[in-house]
Parts: structure tokens; sequence; C-alpha cells
């Protein structure tokens, strides 16, 4: 992978299932892109470098198009009272816990999508409508989401949010690795921000090597594990800490990929039931046409103004 800065380590649904209750089940079923690959990349939090600054929460929210307000309100700690987790307006959160070791220096966490190898967001959407690419992302389509939301019951990091709050066109809302920077050529808006370099981006398998060197180096400084290289499959993002990862605020979770229990679910109730199969392809497809039809209304209303 080719460098990009100093902080990176080296670097539809089925339309035609809306006219018969009698479409098979695999034909209903759309099936989502989950792409391993040995050069995806990956960030590995540095949980002793992090400072609590902030940073990341406000160019996350300018990247994604996201009123972010005056950087300097977020040198404000009080939201570090609260324990957060992302919304639809903030697609990474920062919480802070106490250091044993040293009260003076509280352990700061980074939190967003973990970007699973084997999501179990992927397997559970029965629509494809949230993909695992070859770079290492997940991401989410709203043309092809019907708003069932089995991506937020699957998610174990408990990470994908809804929008209820809106009447028309609502969406999931999550960290996207910053897809469209990374297509461009550039780092995660987190990544490049990041002050103290408490977050580290290259090729995943190399972060894990780089992981286990800190850990030689400073065993008085880590314990000896990195948060994400095996659970549920493996993970994008990588964390390394000085106590246990539960008392930060990171599920304990097995080694087992997520999907083995969403898809056998899925697979048992719809497999071999063709009826909820074409009304959810139906649904979905009513949803598509309802979408489109205001988008087209609100893309007359610009040429008009």
């Amino acid at each position: 992978m080719k460098e990009i800065s100093r902080r990176s380590f080296l670097t539809s649904i089925g339309a035609a299932a809306t006219g018969s209750l009698a479409i098979s089940a695999n034909q209903a079923l759309s099936q989502p892109t989950n792409i391993l690959s040995e050069d995806r990349r990956g960030v590995l939090v540095d949980t002793s470098n992090c400072v609590g600054c902030r940073s990341c929460e406000w160019a996350c929210k300018n990247a994604h198009g996201i009123d972010a307000g005056d950087i300097e309100s977020y040198k404000d700690r009080s939201v570090f009272n609260n324990m957060r987790r992302p919304g639809i307006d903030s697609y990474t959160v920062v919480n802070e816990f106490s250091n044993e070791k040293n009260p003076l220096l509280p352990i700061d966490v980074k939190v967003q999508c973990m970007h699973c190898d084997k999501p179990a967001c992927v397997s559970a959407c029965i629509v494809g409508a949230i993909n695992k690419h070859e770079d290492g992302s997940v991401v989410w389509d709203t043309d092809k989401c019907i708003g069932c939301r089995y991506c937020m019951v699957a998610c174990q990091f408990q990470i994908p949010v809804f929008e209820f709050e809106k009447a028309i066109q609502p969406e999931i809302r999550k960290c996207d690795f910053c897809y469209e920077r990374f297509k461009k050529g550039k780092l995660p808006a987190c990544v490049e921000i990041c002050p103290l370099e408490a977050l580290t981006y290259g090729p995943r398998n190399e972060l894990i090597k780089l992981a286990r060197q800190k850990i030689k180096r400073n065993p008085e400084k880590y314990i000896n594990y990195i948060y994400g290289e095996k659970e549920v499959g493996g993970t994008s993002w990588l964390y390394l800490a000085s106590r246990d990862f539960q008392s930060i605020g990171l599920p304990k979770l097995n080694n087992k990929p997520a999907p083995g229990v969403s898809e056998s679910i899925q697979h048992g109730i719809f497999a071999y039931f063709v009826p909820p199969v074409a009304l959810y392809s139906w649904l979905g497809a009513m949803m598509w046409i309802t979408k489109r039809k205001e988008e087209v209304k609100q893309e007359k209303e610009i040429d008009y103004v």
C-alpha cells in the first residue's frame, strides 16, 4: 500500500419481485459483497496516546457533512461524565475512564464502527444494502435499504443507528471508514487530524505486527492482548490498552464470526418459506419507488428555483 502521510504505518433490491409471491428464495435474497483482501486497511488505536481532545469527532462530522460547530467547543470535558455511543449526528465518539495506575492520566477510548472482517450487519441484511468492500470498509447503500433495521439488532458492537425522527427517507447511520476519502487517496478524517498519533493507519496485517512490537517493547504499558485481532472473526479497528478492555467500554466477545448465528436464523426463516421473502422484496420495491418519487420532486423544485 502506498504511503499516504506520516500517520500511515505503511501506509437491489430485486425489483422483479414486486409482482409475484411465487418468487424463489434465491431470487429474493440479494447477495451482498463481502470481500476479504490480505491488504485490507485498518486502524490501530493506542489508547495510551489518546488525550481525549475529541478532534476526531469534529473532523468526522466535517467529512460527512454534519454540522460540527466550533472545534474549540470540543475542549469541554463534561461530556465524559456520561458514557456515549455513536449517533445519527456523530459517527464516532470518545469516552473517558479512570486510570488506576495514574489517576491524573485518564484512559480515553475512541468508539466507531469496527468494520468487521465478517460483519453481522452484512449477513443480517436481507436486501444486500450493506457490503464489506475489499479495502476493509463496511458501507451502507441507502438506495437498497428497506428500513428493516436487522443490522441494528445483529451488530454486537451496537453501532448502526436509525433516523427515527425523519418521516421521509430515514436512513441508517454509521462510520463508513471514510470510504469516499479513501477512493481519493486520502486518510480517514479522524486519523488525519489526530495530533498525538493515537490512530495508526495501514494494512491490517502490518498493524497487528506493530501492535505486538509495542506490547513486547513496553510490557508495563500494555496488557498482552490486541482487541479486534480475533473478536467475532477479526475487525479492521484494533486496540491496545493498559487495562482490561471490558473495563473501558469494549464488549467481551468470542472469536466466532457473528454471521454464523444470524445467517442460520435468517436462512431458517426465509430459505423455505417463500411468501415472507417475496413480501419483503415487494415492500423494498415500494419503498424504493416512493423514495425515488421524492427525489424527483426535490430535483424539480431545485430546477424551478
